[in-house]
């Protein structure tokens, strides 16, 4: 992800991170009585599926979060970084949707037209997105950070008549509409603007003051308009993992059944708070972190940028966040680090020790104990939500170890997102979840070890790729959807991620090596920052068909100085890690062990989930 060329890992602080009252729990004024009667009062409600929510729009919820919810603040966002975090309620947000609606309906008329939107995460992305998914046209999000001739690709692929564009996008964009590139596109509309129709410009502040005049002389025709479950409302290009984007097409019913489908499984209250990290275009985000609090009434508080995580988290004080492992690890790491440095590492695996055991025996206490940790990520934080990529066990048990939530999902941008999800009442860190009640999940051909390609049945599956019936034919046999990833089902049902097809080395003898496990195992070794594991054919022996199992690492500089000391040689960086990748091999069957280190000193191209570009990254190399 580009975006990640610039991302350095947060600095999480802990200005009073003293502990010293965790040497005698006594002390603490714990009310062990009330927070077991809670905890029993929890256990109660939490034994089986929630109450699932029977939406089948999105125009469905907005219709009752606007009207029931209507005071209950829904947005929060920064939009003076001197400034604080501005509170947007639902009747705005209800009310702004609607005019925008209408103005693009009856005073552009172009309603029923492809209309991208690109841009940071940002208050008129959410108002754009739910006025052409409530009736004013088919919504097609795109990666902010596309080159200029992708973005121009995209907008004639789809045949946009209009461009929704922030601010900052604003440089590129005029580029391109005076390229004369995109002659399709009647009108470029830019979020944050006043500016009055001139050609085929205009600002979105003016169209939504424009609607609201018509709504005003009595023109109600957008709310009229009937929502088709099942018609084509959202087109996604994939960025993906693979060379060639697909565009997916997605419906109001895909949409809604997740919302449906999440209900089941997570009990999310008006009283919760989302904070928006990842950015809206990807089905994730949209879906899972705004679509689905939006109906539950909840609010969302948007990131100003990967810098700001810990100061953002202060300020709005979320209770859930959605995330991806990347961003996880590095909380864990730096948290951990400070608690190092603080010499309380002991007390505070003693006091994880004891504090899991009394909540075997129904005392949580766990946020008590760790308050100051708590106070460090604004205080509220319950849950947290990791998807896109498999995350190490042992990250996962520490955030449930210190009495967070730790929930994990799978899906694609052809579910919609979601296909699986872990049940916060029955919790397994390690899994990608159980298959959401709207789905079915199978294992296709599984080995010996139950592995097989995972075949995926639901109501939140896509209609289909875009004008591409042949590509959606070869995925989707029988109704299920031939993820191209690799896994296996446990005896409860719960799905465990553990390679994609198309990243397999095949081994000349037939064996299947998933580099995913492998990576897993070296992000355990804290002199490596990142890598990538790949099967690279020997030059020496170009008739060969042997792949030579290669590790391409980035070094951890800061944890090599530390640990290894100043003013080392780039051959004495690599000594350090190749001793290192041994130890990982001492643990891997022979046919899966690594044979050759490279050293990479940039970053890796990046998905926006922050999944590295195996395609072009192994192109580099050819």
């Amino acid at each position: 992800m580009r975006i990640l060329r610039d991302f350095k890992v947060p600095d999480f602080k802990f200005p009073k991170f003293k502990m010293d009252g965790l040497s005698n729990i006594e002390e603490m004024n714990i009310d062990y009585d009330s927070i077991k009667n809670e905890q029993e009062s929890k256990n109660k409600k939490s034994s089986k599926l929630y109450e699932v929510t029977n939406f089948k729009t999105i125009k469905e919820t907005f219709e009752n979060s606007t009207t029931k919810y209507a005071e209950n603040t829904f947005i929060l966002e920064k939009f003076n970084s001197k400034e604080p975090f501005k509170e947007i309620k639902y009747k705005e947000f209800r009310s702004d949707v609607i005019s925008l609606g209408t103005a693009l309906n009856d005073y552009l008329k172009i309603k029923d037209s492809r209309v991208i939107i690109i841009g940071e995460n940002t208050y008129h992305w959410y108002v754009s997105y739910m006025a052409l998914l409530c009736g004013s046209g088919l919504a097609v999000p795109v990666d902010k950070e596309l080159p200029e001739n992708e973005i121009i690709n995209v907008i004639n692929r789809s045949k946009a008549t209009a461009v929704i564009y922030s601010t900052k996008k604003k440089e590129v964009i005029d580029k391109i509409r005076e390229s004369k590139a995109t002659a399709g596109v009647k009108y470029f509309i830019q979020m944050n603007s006043d500016d009055e129709l001139k050609g085929n410009t205009v600002g979105l502040n003016n169209l939504i003051k424009q609607g609201n005049i018509l709504i005003n002389s009595g023109n109600n025709s957008y709310m009229d308009i009937q929502i088709d479950p099942d018609e084509f409302k959202v087109l996604i290009f994939t960025s993906g993992t693979t060379s060639n984007s697909k565009g997916v097409m997605i419906c109001n019913r895909n949409l809604a059944q997740n919302i449906n489908a999440v209900t089941a499984y997570v009990k999310i209250y008006p009283s919760d708070r989302l904070m928006s990290i990842l950015p809206l275009h990807h089905t994730y985000e949209s879906t899972i972190g705004f679509l689905y609090p939006f109906a539950m009434g909840a609010s969302i508080s948007v990131c100003q940028g990967l810098r700001y995580i810990v100061s953002d988290l202060q300020e709005t004080k979320p209770t859930a966040i959605l995330t991806v492992p990347l961003l996880v690890e590095n909380l864990y790491k730096k948290i951990n680090a400070n608690i190092k440095k603080s010499k309380k590492e002991g007390m505070v695996n003693s006091m994880i020790h004891i504090t899991n055991a009394l909540k075997g025996v129904g005392l949580d206490i766990k946020r008590k104990v760790f308050s100051e940790i708590y106070e460090n990520l604004g205080g509220n934080l319950r849950i947290i939500v990791s998807a896109a990529a498999p995350i190490d066990k042992k990250i996962g048990k520490w955030v449930e170890d210190i009495g967070i939530t730790f929930l994990q999902g799978y899906g694609l941008t052809e579910t919609a997102p979601i296909a699986a999800l872990t049940p916060e009442f029955k919790t397994k860190v390690g899994s990608a979840g159980k298959a959401v009640v709207c789905a079915d999940i199978k294992i296709d051909n599984p080995n010996e070890k139950g592995e097989g390609e995972i075949l995926i049945k639901s109501e939140t599956l896509m209609l289909g790729y875009y004008e591409d019936e042949k590509a959606t034919n070869e995925v989707i046999k029988d109704g299920y959807f031939h993820s191209g990833d690799i896994g296996y089902l446990d005896d409860e049902g719960f799905l465990y991620i553990t390679g994609r097809c198309k990243n397999v080395i095949v081994t000349q003898n037939g064996k299947n090596i998933y580099p995913e496990e492998i990576e897993l195992m070296l992000g355990n070794i804290p002199e490596i920052k990142e890598s990538m594991v790949y099967g690279k054919q020997d030059v020496e022996k170009k008739n060969d068909k042997e792949l030579i199992i290669t590790a391409k690492v980035i070094p951890n500089y800061d944890e090599i100085e530390k640990n290894h000391g100043k003013g080392l040689t780039d051959e004495q960086v690599y000594d350090i890690i190749w001793e290192k990748i041994k130890e990982v091999n001492r643990k891997l069957t022979s046919y899966k062990a690594i044979k050759r280190l490279e050293i990479k000193k940039d970053e890796f191209e990046k998905t926006t989930t922050m999944k590295i570009k195996r395609y072009v990254e192994i192109k580099k190399e050819g």
